[in-house]
């Protein structure tokens, strides 16, 4: 075939047309249609001329529309042949192309799990609406919790959790008009935009319509579940005029709620944020405390009570802060945990008491154990269990200590004691129940847990010689434990009169309390009174502080 000859040019210009995978379409100055190759036939014609005249009406040209289950992107062109003026309008296939960018759309503003916007999308709109805002347009966003939920997923499984997070997305969902957004922004974590709104009761009574939703049980995989959120709430423009603030006082709001009654609702005030600052500034301390290794070891004897024979000693968490004050774990220990660095806070305190250990011996004897206290939420973390008990076991030392921890550690005992607790015996430690009965252990549950120690909360012991339901709830611990094979220690002993009535009363040998000794560190042990020929023995000696009977304390 000769290219110079007019026609062959023209046989393969047309063939070359009809093999382009790209649709062509051709209208005259008439838009009439007069040439439509096979890739713009196969999408039909009467749709390839409705595509063609939409991009026509276009400022650019060009336009993209569905066609049945394909995606068509167009673009028109003019072009002029012999005094005559064309229309050239392509059709591409871009099905694919679209699917991929919708899919990278919702990774971007969906949440996977339960179909929700995500953090990124609910900050977006937030935004929008803040910029739009009219003078008198208000809105409210929530910041919802949802309580205990961690029990939940250690408890029935992480499956079951991933089907409550959905049924909650459901719940609020169906109590939301169509201005109003949910998304989850994390975990158990989800913000709610509810506009536009009137006044604060209305949107208290929202939250709370909300909030009742939540607490009606699920069932899942054949379990009746039972969950609460608690709900914080900010009002636009009174508590914010950004998402960032917005949002931060509903989270103060959220925590005020958590440290009340959980499952509640609450709106922001002033006096949050001042306490928010507070605790923020309390954070900062404790992170350069860690880093600084400004935490140390306070030393609590546990005694017989018979033999006044010390048998072991409690390492008690403090804070020497930066004016070199002491401070007791109440005022940050429970913010520590929340916000994971207690993690930290307990292997330096590992690390402090195996340093510590000569003076032990030498103050108490080479054969006390040696308790370290463990949060629950520690307790069924994995990995810091993992490696907290390589450090122990590295120590050498480990068939001397006692791993304190209370009954809520041992509640999620699918983690605790399937994956943790044979860690535990391998390496020679022990374990304790500590504040046993106030918990959310029973007597039916304590057969199930498998402890070397049981630890009686201080609530039954106070006072437990003018208490008589409390003597009897005290026998059945005491009774059950023993029988177990469990150790059996008194917390809280304050008075000569709980002793006496231990003494006479139960089987009980050991005791701990204020009666005995104070925590104190090992510099204050050695000031406190002069050192006896026997270590073990406990002291003789009583120091008044005004209670029916003195505290006594370690002589040494």
């Amino acid at each position: 075939m000769s290219t110079s000859d007019p026609s062959h040019r023209s046989a393969l210009l047309e063939a070359t047309i009809q093999a382009l995978p790209v649709g062509i379409v051709v209208h005259d100055g008439r838009r009439n249609r007069i040439l439509a190759n096979a890739a713009a036939q196969a999408l039909g014609t009467r749709a390839a001329d409705a595509l063609a005249e939409a991009a026509r009406g276009q400022p650019d040209g060009a336009c993209t529309e569905a066609v049945g289950e394909r995606v068509v992107e167009t673009r028109t062109g003019r072009l002029s042949l012999d005094d005559s003026d064309f229309t050239v309008t392509t059709l591409t296939d871009v099905t694919q192309n679209h699917a991929i960018q919708r899919d990278l759309v919702a990774r971007a503003y969906i949440d996977a799990l339960t179909g929700l916007p995500n953090r990124v999308l609910f900050e977006q709109t937030i935004d929008d609406l803040v910029t739009r805002a009219g003078p008198a347009d208000r809105f409210a966003l929530a910041f919802i919790d949802l309580d205990n939920f961690k029990q939940i997923n250690d408890y029935y499984s992480h499956a079951a959790g991933d089907a409550l997070l959905r049924k909650v997305a459901e719940r609020i969902s169906a109590a939301l008009r169509p201005t109003d957004m949910l998304a989850r922004i994390g975990g158990d974590e989800f913000v709610l935009l509810l506009s536009p709104v009137e006044d604060a009761a209305s949107i208290l009574a929202a939250a709370q319509d909300i909030s009742e939703r939540l607490k009606q049980p699920s069932f899942i995989d054949g379990h009746e579940v039972f969950a609460s959120g608690s709900i914080g709430l900010s009002i636009f423009p009174d508590h914010g005029t950004t998402y960032e603030v917005l949002r931060r006082q509903a989270d103060n709001a959220m925590y005020r709620v958590k440290d009340g009654v959980k499952g509640g609702v609450s709106l922001f005030e002033e006096a949050m944020g001042h306490v928010a600052t507070a605790r923020m500034a309390v954070e900062q301390r404790l992170r350069l405390a860690i880093r600084d290794h400004r935490f140390c070891c306070a030393f609590q004897p546990k005694v017989d009570m018979r033999t006044h024979q010390v048998l072991g000693v409690e390492v008690l968490l403090r804070w020497r802060d930066e004016i070199g004050l002491i401070q007791a774990p109440g005022d940050f220990i429970g913010l520590a945990i929340e916000l994971g660095l207690i993690n930290d806070i307990t292997l330096q305190i590992l690390t402090g008491t195996v340093e510590a250990i000569p003076d032990i011996d030498a103050l108490f004897g080479p054969d006390v154990t040696v308790s370290l206290n463990i949060a629950a939420k520690q307790a069924g973390d994995v990995p810091f269990m993992t490696a907290f008990c390589e450090t122990l076991g590295a120590t050498g030392m480990a068939d001397r200590f006692v791993l304190e921890l209370t009954e809520e550690a041992f509640f999620t005992k699918s983690q605790f004691q399937r994956d943790v607790l044979p860690r535990i015996r391998a390496i020679g430690a022990k374990v304790s129940i500590d504040d046993f009965g106030v918990g959310y252990s029973s007597l039916a549950a304590l057969a199930e847990i498998t402890a070397d120690e049981l630890k009686i909360d201080r609530s039954f012991i106070t006072d437990i010689d003018k208490r008589p339901r409390s003597q009897i709830v005290l026998k059945a611990i005491e009774s059950l434990g023993l029988a177990l094979g469990m150790s059996v220690v008194a917390e809280g002993v304050e008075t000569y009169e709980e002793v006496a009535y231990l003494l006479g009363a139960t089987q009980i040998r050991c005791a701990q309390g204020y009666y005995y000794a104070k925590p104190l560190l090992i510099e204050q042990i050695r000031l406190s009174e002069p050192r006896t020929s026997h270590h073990r023995a406990a002291p003789q000696n009583r120091v008044a502080d005004g209670r029916t009977a003195a505290h006594r304390r370690r002589a040494v």
